[in-house]
């Protein structure tokens, strides 16, 4: 399985397992295998905003491509995804996100009544 990425700015989380040709999205089945060998179902017939695109079988492989969201503190790897190929049965792994930033340092006053930084 081919799974292209499209980075958008959405605050939810994509959980994404693969079953052999059948994909859980967030806890939503979607089953693939009807698809033939050069057949393509077009994203609009499918009922889930996770997708784009199409998905088709090419050469026995499945390709599709699914919103990636991007989180405020998104990665390079998230902002330009490559391809995932040869997808393994089990959890999808994503591009992952930077650390969150650290928070500010608290001010701390001194006997005097000054900020000490």
């Amino acid at each position: 399985m081919k799974i292209n990425l499209i980075p958008v700015g959405r605050p939810e989380t994509l959980e994404v397992i693969r079953i052999g040709d059948v994909l859980n999205i967030n806890g939503e089945v979607f089953d693939f295998s009807p698809i033939g060998e050069g057949d393509t179902l077009p994203a609009t017939a499918i009922a889930s905003d996770w997708f784009m695109n199409m998905v088709e079988r090419l050469n026995g492989e499945l390709e599709l491509t699914l919103i990636l969201p991007l989180p405020s503190n998104y990665s390079q790897e998230q902002a330009f995804p490559v391809p995932l190929e040869n997808v393994p049965n089990g959890p999808v792994s994503f591009p992952q996100s930077l650390p969150p930033p650290l928070p500010p340092a608290p001010n701390f006053a001194t006997n005097s009544g000054e900020t000490a930084v």
